[in-house]
Order: structure tokens, then C-alpha cells, then sequence
């Protein structure tokens, strides 16, 4: 009996777990950049292959994301507000009507916001 309530304990506690990875979260898009994602072949010459590399910031944390595919030419503008999920290393969002998804590079701590005090020195 005791074992069968500690498993049920576990399996809804591993669901709640796996629920709060999904939750949609904000953040914006603070910068662009197009980085080298590849290349590709053109009679006898190779041609780099450019994707964009957005980097979208939460209340604390960096999100370094790039395009799946570089086929999807789409820019999204710089300070941008988006609402999103995570999945694995993928980052799912809507910006401007449209559905975005996109590949997690990496993630760094978003630096402290700065205080009006140290923004005006003597």
C-alpha cells in the first residue's frame, strides 16, 4: 500500500516537472547578428551560408538563438516583446503574427539591471 502511494506520489510530481519546463515565458529581442551557419556549393565555388542570431533577454537570463533552417529570410526588429516556451533546445515564439521556432545556441545570466544612483556619478 505504502508503495503504491509513493509511486503515485512520484509520477504526478515527475508530471508537474515536466509541465513547468512549457510554461510561456517574456522576454525581448535585444540584438541581431548574422553568423556563418554553413556553406554551400555553387558550380565550383563555395558560398558561406549566413543565419541570424538573435539574443532574446529575460528578467535573468540571455538566450543566444539561431534559425533552423537559413531559408527562413525573415527579420525580426530589434526590441521586439515576444511571449515563448521552451522545448529541449528549441525556443518556440510569435512575434508580429507570426510563429517562430528556433535553435538555443546558448544562455549566459542577464546582466543586473542598473540603479538611477549609478547611472548619474559626480
Amino acid at each position: 500500500m505504502k508503495k503504491t502511494i509513493f509511486l503515485a506520489a512520484v509520477v504526478l510530481s515527475g508530471g508537474v516537472l515536466v509541465q513547468a519546463g512549457n510554461k510561456p515565458q517574456t522576454g525581448t529581442i535585444i540584438s541581431e547578428n548574422s553568423v556563418a551557419c554553413g556553406s554551400k556549393a555553387e558550380k565550383k565555388t563555395t558560398i558561406a551560408v549566413l543565419c541570424q542570431e538573435y539574443i532574446v533577454r529575460t528578467v535573468s537570463t540571455d538566450y543566444h538563438i539561431r534559425q533552423l533552417k537559413p531559408s527562413d529570410k525573415a527579420l525580426i526588429p530589434i526590441n521586439t516583446p515576444i511571449e515563448f516556451t521552451l522545448d529541449n533546445d528549441k525556443i518556440k515564439f510569435k512575434a508580429n503574427g507570426k510563429s517562430y521556432e528556433y535553435q538555443i545556441v546558448s544562455e549566459a545570466a542577464a546582466p543586473e539591471p542598473r540603479q538611477a544612483a549609478d547611472a548619474v556619478k559626480p
